[in-house]
């Protein structure tokens, strides 16, 4: 079947690619993707309109997993020149690329990011380790005896006695997002860790493992909000019981309405994120469709403005909106690939 199928892929794939070539009726950029990465996205496109001869891009946020969805769906003007991410991209999400004529992906790592659990501000601030989080929102949980039973767990008392007596609510991204991703591989499967039993399945059972690890309770415990992170923010103000899962960086432009969790004993800061000590950190990306390059007016321009020195180097203007940026070495060698737009291998 796939022999049959694979001319016709290849006609449709040189066909659109020729269309990109032309003469686009679209003038300006369009990126979908993460809403973490949404904001500086953003503050990007929107200098880069001030100061260009360039129309301003225009920037969604429709979440990570939904953003490549888009951006893989095919090239052409119909289709996103780039498309944030607050994780990696998969290689099943390459694939889906590839199959529909996305051949060529340039990776563009822009810094770092965490993940925080904040309450409202003003109110007790909680100390949570990644074990605490895994035993509250984990759908299944360790029953005592080498086995697992679903979480009943009603209060964060239930599952630390050190832990304040009062209901477990937490506002979270959905599966769609990647923030959400990294909180299950970052937070959960960390605090999944703490038994030893189960991290003996990993060997023999990685998808189990996974399962254990990364599935999220359903009971009302713990409630997805979208994918509009300042939503949560805004629910966190209203809700003085719930905690809100969501990116360092609107932590940072709400300080006045919102407070963090400490993790493991450690507060989510800037400097925490930047040296490794907090818990919760992960790299944050935006991937361009090559092939697009010289298609659309300014993606070339745009790609080298988000990568300078002046966007998101040390003490550049994103680093104000929460950014963290790579040290020295590690940004010199992404400069390096990006600035040359070497595709993923």
């Amino acid at each position: 079947m796939k022999r049959a199928n694979t001319p016709v892929l290849i006609i449709a794939t040189a066909l659109s690619i020729a269309a990109v070539g032309q003469a686009l009726a679209r003038d300006e950029i369009r990126i979908v993707g993460s809403s973490t990465v949404y904001p500086f996205s953003t503050v990007v496109a929107e200098r880069f309109g001030r100061s260009t001869s360039h129309k301003t891009p225009v920037v969604e946020s429709t979440g990570t997993g939904g953003g490549f969805k888009l951006f893989c769906s095919g090239v052409g003007e119909g289709t996103p020149d780039v498309s944030n991410a607050s994780r990696a991209i998969k290689s099943s999400e390459i694939e889906d690329c590839k199959e529909n004529g996305v051949q060529d992906i340039v990776e563009v790592k822009i810094g770092y990011d965490g993940i925080v659990l904040a309450n409202a501000a003003g109110l007790s601030q909680y100390s949570l380790t990644t074990k605490d989080i895994f035993l509250a929102l984990a759908k299944d949980v360790p029953d005592g005896n080498g086995g697992l039973k679903p979480n009943d767990a009603k209060t964060w008392k239930d599952v630390n006695p050190a832990l304040p007596d009062a209901k477990i609510e937490v506002l979270g991204p959905p599966p769609t997002s990647g923030t959400r991703d990294a909180f299950a591989e970052l937070a959960m499967e960390s605090g999944c860790k703490a038994f030893d039993w189960i991290m003996e399945t990993k060997a023999g059972d990685k998808k189990r493992y996974q399962a254990i690890c990364h599935s999220v309770r359903e009971d009302g415990a713990y409630v997805e909000a979208g994918e509009n992170d300042n939503l949560i923010v805004q629910k966190l103000d209203a809700n003085k019981n719930a905690l809100g899962i969501f990116g360092f960086s609107f932590l940072d432009q709400n300080m006045d309405k919102v407070q963090a969790s400490l993790i493991n004993g450690t507060d989510a800061t800037f400097e925490n994120i930047a040296d490794g000590s907090y818990a919760i950190a992960r790299p944050l990306y935006f991937y361009v469709k090559k092939a697009h390059l010289d298609a659309i007016p300014g993606l070339r321009e745009f790609v080298v403005e988000f990568v300078s020195e002046d966007a998101s180097g040390e003490e550049g203007y994103l680093e104000e909106r929460g950014l963290i940026p790579m040290g020295g070495a590690e940004r010199e060698e992404w400069l390096n690939n990006v600035l040359n737009f070497n595709s993923l291998s």
